[in-house]
């Protein structure tokens, strides 16, 4: 900070320090705890709302299919007393690990409040997943036990299991106030691991990114030193899986705040435009494929009443322009919020705020409270200023701790001073906007999930017609970009592009299959060996248009 009387080198528009090339939040400090202080973040949570307490009668949790509601009250004392059977009756203590596989419902909240409550970290997994891809996150977190729902409970191996959609699991929710005490001898600090999710991260397989407890924190404090005033609690739908890092965040930053939190199981846009209607939803969390959905032509939301709708955020991966203008068209009453995070960042880092800040067409927003950036040159390692394009670094409170036993990985990824490698190029303007340009990193997003090549293309050279292969993401208007698989087949195999689609698919969850083939006599490459995907992908679209 400058001396008092000395000129602040920090621009007050962009954030941009030109003594250190380092980009500063310019938004409302969020005020945290010592990262030495013994409060989970469930604690944290309980504080605020304690502090701004939501009417007694107000619904914390709603299931939008089955119309389940629970009050906070309840959700209070379900959380209270969960904690003490899993603590008292499952032995459950702080540093072991819950692994979690189950659809969105009203009790993943109020399952995950409990594990923080005890330091006990949590896992969630992608019930989509196969029985290979779990065994291998297992593998990654060891946990010693499992909440899982009864149609998923045969991808569980050996392990300790509660079934969440069970007699059991209610009961556990449901002790006698009398029998559940204080959590004794229970101190969770705040940089006390509280989650492990998976990420593909800059390269290579499936990845534990640890996060803290000073991480979701952060993501709580942040949310209410934004808030803006309201007349009544927010109404907040969230179809984003409670295992991804988006929606695992939202739900926790949104009931922190007093907020009513709808969610459902397996997507569906009926149900979804039904809960708007009934629940009258003021804010939801979207993943990109269905921002386009609700820009399509007449017909598909016709009929319905979206008219409490006030903000839609979205996620997991950049709107084209043309989906912005068309949503801006259909809802002009309707704030449309960009963010861009990382599993590795606690999702949001730069977000937009208001009506004003979303007109910005194409930013992801501007840098959230407590947060800093860097845009470095790839090739030089030098910090940039506002409106050069280089990899985004990132350092502050949502920072992981690292990738669990992988200490090469987080290296690579981590620097001595905090600073988080995103493998992504952008650049950040003079107004402090984020613009996202490409990924220097080689991950697909399709439909917000993170696609990882290099697994791709380990399944796919385990076949034996296959002698090399490259995997790209190609774009595709409502998924983003699918897999694309370039193929070296051995010399008389016969092996065409639905044998290989249907070998992947047997082996991956639905949303990692390959979608589109092309056969080739090589593969480009530079004379490290190293494979030129860029000159794929131009092929790959060169040979698209050709066809048109």
């Amino acid at each position: 900070m400058p001396e008092k009387g000395e000129p602040s080198s920090i621009d007050t528009k962009s954030g941009f320090c030109s003594k250190t090339s380092i980009f500063h939040s310019l938004r409302p400090h969020a005020p945290l705890p010592l990262l030495s202080s013994p409060i989970s973040v469930a604690d944290f949570a309980f504080s605020l709302l304690h502090s701004f307490p939501p009417p007694p009668t107000s619904t914390a949790l709603v299931d939008a299919v089955t119309r389940r509601r629970i009050s906070f009250p309840e959700f209070f004392l379900r959380t209270k007393n969960l904690s003490f059977s899993l603590h008292h009756h499952l032995r459950l203590r702080k540093g072991d690990t819950a692994f979690v596989l189950s659809p969105n419902s009203v009790h993943i909240p109020i399952l995950c409040f409990s594990l923080f409550s005890l330091g006990v970290i949590v896992s969630p997994g992608n019930p989509a997943s196969l029985k290979n891809e779990i065994l291998h996150q297992i593998r990654l977190s060891k946990p010693v036990i499992a909440f899982v729902t009864s149609d998923a409970v045969h991808k569980i191996p050996n392990l300790r299991t509660i079934i969440l959609d069970s007699p059991e699991f209610e009961s556990l929710m449901m002790g006698s106030p009398a029998h559940c005490g204080e959590l004794e001898g229970v101190n969770v600090y705040q940089s006390d691991p509280a989650a492990i999710l998976y990420s593909s991260g800059t390269t290579g397989l499936v990845k534990g990114v640890v996060l803290t407890h000073r991480n979701f924190t952060f993501v709580v404090a942040a949310g209410h030193a934004l808030r803006a005033a309201r007349m009544t609690p927010a109404v907040c739908f969230c179809p984003m899986p409670y295992f991804h890092v988006y929606g695992l965040t939202y739900f926790a930053r949104a009931l922190a705040m007093g907020e009513t939190v709808v969610s459902m199981g397996r997507f569906d846009m009926k149900t979804m435009l039904t809960a708007i209607q009934e629940f009258r939803i003021t804010h939801m969390a979207l993943a990109p494929p269905v921002v386009v959905l609700m820009t399509k032509g007449p017909g598909l939301i016709d009929g319905y009443d979206l008219s409490s709708l006030e903000v839609v955020g979205c996620g997991g991966a950049p709107l084209r322009k043309s989906v912005v203008e068309l949503f801006q068209q259909r809802f002009p009453n309707v704030i449309l919020g960009q963010a861009y995070g990382l599993t590795e960042s606690t999702a949001r880092v730069f977000g937009t705020m208001g009506p004003k800040e979303g007109q910005v067409m194409g930013a992801s927003g501007k840098l959230m409270s407590n947060c800093e950036a860097k845009i470095v040159d790839p090739e030089t390692g030098i910090s940039l200023p506002p409106g050069c394009a280089g990899e985004l670094w990132l350092r502050g409170p949502s920072i992981m701790k690292g990738y669990v036993g992988d200490e090469e990985a987080t290296a690579a990824t981590l620097d001595s001073e905090g600073w988080l490698r995103t493998g992504d190029l952008c650049y950040i303007d003079s107004e402090g906007f984020l613009f996202f340009v490409d990924r220097i990193k080689e991950l697909i997003k399709y439909k917000g999930y993170q696609v990882a090549p290099a697994e791709l293309e380990h399944l796919l050279q385990s076949h034996s017609d296959i002698i090399e292969t490259a995997v790209i993401p190609y774009p595709d208007e409502e998924a983003g970009h699918v897999p694309m698989a370039f193929v070296v087949r051995k010399i008389g195999s016969t092996i065409d592009e639905s044998l290989i689609k249907d070998f992947i698919a047997r082996q991956v969850a639905p949303y990692k299959r390959i979608r589109r083939v092309a056969f080739i006599d090589s593969l480009p490459k530079n004379v490290a060996g190293k494979v030129l995907r860029k000159e794929l992908i131009k092929l790959a679209l060169s040979s698209a248009t050709s066809k048109l």
